[in-house]
């Protein structure tokens, strides 16, 4: 090789070192996530291992990238006999091992959630065909950014489908584009994942016919500013959303089914539930909910 370009090419070899071999109780180091590698053993994939980083220094192998790599490979394996691919610097000293460390992932450009969503499409992901040809029977298309005739918010969809199921992810779209028409703002996250909370917690209380009539009067931006007034998230949008539905209506929804029925645990998020008790519903809603029968 040329020797200019040499200087590029780290001077490591690879090695097989036993779990038991690799010291990671560093200073430096970060606290080991019990439940991060726990998570990840359940799901371990041999083609998502990377290499872990050493430093051989007095002849021990210290860890300084990989430590939580070392330990789910430990769990699932059930033993630290286990070898795991080293890359091995033997020119490192501890400072130096310090400051690779704290800057390791400074200048490395995450995947946007778009970008991994169409990795998942060419994977050939059941879950993300379904929601990918959802979003295109209502003649839109899932898309890198804000745009006419698509929707970006590709997380809210995807948490949508695992917290409540393909048929609330698709009855929040067809409230939504029936009531908008596709309008960018209406396909918001907040407002995708407020209208599924709506759709989730009154289920067919909710009544579609009668959500697009009265909602389509009222733009997705003045929800979006009711939104904000009442409280942050998609439940001040949902609270928006509740507040238009009932207007005038003889037989208003119940605003405790809207804080007390709990949505399921998304099953690939650690994100914390809301959990509301009569006691955190706000002052001007009360009378609303403990008064008036939930009846339709």
């Amino acid at each position: 090789m040329n020797q200019d370009l040499q200087q590029y090419v780290p001077n490591v070899y690879f090695e097989q070192i036993p779990i038991k071999n690799l010291v990671s109780n560093q200073e430096y180091q970060r606290h080991l996530s019990i439940k991060h590698v726990q998570k990840a053993a359940k799901n371990f994939d041999l083609y998502q291992v990377n290499p872990v980083k050493v430093s051989r220094r007095n002849g021990i192998n210290y860890v300084f990238n990989g430590q939580h790599t070392v330990e789910i490979i430990a769990l699932v394996s059930g033993s630290r006999e286990t070898p795991v691919w080293c890359m091995i610097y033997d020119d490192l000293v501890y400072e130096h091992e310090a400051d690779i460390f704290a800057n390791q992932m400074k200048y490395v450009k995450p995947l946007l959630p778009y970008e991994t969503f169409m990795a998942h499409i060419e994977a050939g992901s059941d879950k993300h065909l379904l929601i990918k040809g959802l979003v295109e029977s209502y003649d839109l298309s899932i898309t890198p950014g804000k745009a006419p005739g698509g929707i970006c918010a590709v997380g809210a969809l995807e948490g949508i489908y695992d917290r409540y199921g393909y048929h609330i992810l698709e009855k929040t779209l067809r409230l939504i584009i029936g009531t908008w028409e596709g309008d960018v703002i209406s396909l918001s996250a907040n407002m995708l994942n407020g209208t599924a909370r709506l759709a989730y917690a009154y289920d067919e209380q909710l009544k579609e016919d009668l959500f697009k009539e009265k909602l389509s009067k009222v733009s997705p931006k003045d929800i979006s500013r009711t939104a904000k007034e009442r409280r942050a998230g998609s439940l001040g949008y949902a609270e928006a959303l509740l507040i238009s539905y009932n207007k005038n209506k003889k037989y208003p929804l119940s605003y405790e089914r809207l804080y007390t029925h709990k949505a399921p645990v998304r099953k690939r998020s650690t994100s914390v539930v809301e959990d509301y008790s009569p006691d955190t519903i706000p002052d001007d809603m009360q009378s609303t909910i403990f008064d008036i029968d939930d009846a339709e």
